[in-house]
């Protein structure tokens, strides 16, 4: 039975590398072809007008953008080419009109995109790009009214004419297994871009901390020679939750960890936690992070309607709870370096149907680094020298987590 499961899980990262890298070379067309200008959106402002709601966008130069809006749930999308984010130093739009919340940020490489949550269906009325007057600069207008009824999805692109141009893949990765005998380990920093994950107390954002300590842990791992490590993202950039575990199978992954921090109403806890997957939550609370995780791709404006499982047929599934297992083994190891060197909660391993650990042929945790909502676990996480502190003992667990797999193979 070990070889029939160890011959699917080759099976199953190979087939998603060779797909992945054909994507990268013939992708799919789509609609909208962006200015090459550098420009920046220098302020927001949201109005109540008549019946409906504008926003204006204030830009310093002259861009083409696109917006459409998505159900399930209601929002208003707005894309733009990459573009500097100057905005004031006060709080975005609060809820007003049929706005609920606002957020922005890197959606890929080569677009940025705003996401406007709404209260319910609505439809863009005028969308318009006014040109710079009265010392005023460039201003993207866009009103939005009640809609009648949920339409699937209503795009409205403005001049210039659309122009057909290659869809911009995930960001690019080798399609080798390994290099050399070097075990292949994914990092993978949550959120990111127009996802900025929970916001701490000082104002610090989850994806800020997730890809610091990811570097930290990356840079400790490639130093012991013994390991080639890939990220999910090296920069403030969204990368879809399929495309995370894409990346993790197309490289040849042996272990996948998500580093996450979280936040919640009571102030006082604090601590790190770990998280592997499984159908049935350990807690209620276990239950509701997964949740809140999995809407990652939702909180970037994405259409999900359609999606269908992966995993179908037995051999995969079996694949999958032996990776379970090895996930349930290394995250027993990770939790004894960590009680070692920091705060951990009382029940710190954890269960729960998180989507970015469902890669069926790759063993896989999810660190909660801490709590942004505690004053003290904000602070350390902040601080390099406790990153690097972190990444140490995380090392130390990878290192005897492979040992025993050698040794169990060798057995």
């Amino acid at each position: 039975m070990f070889s029939l499961i160890f011959r699917v899980r080759f099976f199953l990262r190979t087939v998603p590398a060779l797909a992945f890298s054909a994507a990268l070379l013939a992708g799919p067309v789509t609609g909208v072809a962006f200015a090459a200008a550098k420009a920046g959106v220098t302020d927001i402002r949201v109005a109540e007008r008549g019946a409906g709601t504008r926003f204006v966008f204030d830009l310093s130069g002259r861009i083409s953008f696109k917006i459409f809006t998505l159900v399930n749930p209601d929002r208003v999308v707005v894309d733009l080419p990459e573009v500097g984010w100057r905005l004031p130093a006060r709080p975005l739009p609060r809820a007003i009109g049929f706005l609920r919340k606002l957020r922005y940020g890197l959606f890929k490489p080569g677009v940025s995109r705003v996401v406007m949550d709404v209260t319910g269906p609505v439809r863009v009325i005028a969308s318009r790009l006014l040109p710079p007057r009265d010392g005023k600069q460039y201003r993207l207008v866009v009103d939005i009214a009640r809609a009648a009824k949920k339409t699937a999805i209503a795009a409205l692109t403005p001049p210039p004419p659309r122009r057909a141009a290659k869809k911009t893949p995930p960001p690019p990765v080798k399609s080798e297994k390994r290099g050399g005998n070097k075990r292949v380990i994914v990092i993978d920093p949550g959120h990111g871009g127009i996802d900025p994950g929970t916001l701490g107390r000082s104002g610090v954002r989850e994806k800020q901390i997730t890809l610091a300590l990811a570097l930290a842990i990356g840079k400790r791992l490639q130093r012991s020679g013994r390991y080639r490590v890939v990220l999910t993202r090296k920069r403030d950039v969204f990368v879809r939750l399929r495309d995370r575990v894409a990346r993790a199978r197309a490289v040849g992954a042996e272990l996948f960890i998500s580093i996450h921090a979280d936040a919640i109403k009571s102030r006082s806890v604090r601590g790190l936690s770990v998280y592997t997957l499984s159908e049935t939550a350990s807690d209620k609370e276990a239950a509701a992070l997964a949740e809140k995780e999995n809407k990652a791709d939702l909180i970037a404006g994405i259409d999900l309607t359609g999606e269908t499982p992966e995993v179908t047929n037995i051999l995969i599934d079996l694949a999958q709870r032996e990776s379970m297992n090895q996930s349930v083994r290394f995250a027993a190891g990770l939790v004894k370096e960590l009680r070692g060197v920091t705060r951990i909660l009382r029940n710190t391993h954890r269960f729960a149907g998180f989507a970015v650990l469902k890669a069926p042929d790759i063993p896989s945790v999810l660190l909660e680094a801490g709590f942004l909502s505690n004053r003290y676990d904000e602070r350390i996480l902040k601080s390099g020298k406790y990153r690097v502190k972190l990444a140490a003992a995380l090392a130390r667990a990878v290192d005897r987590y492979f040992l025993r797999v050698e040794e169990a193979y060798r057995n």
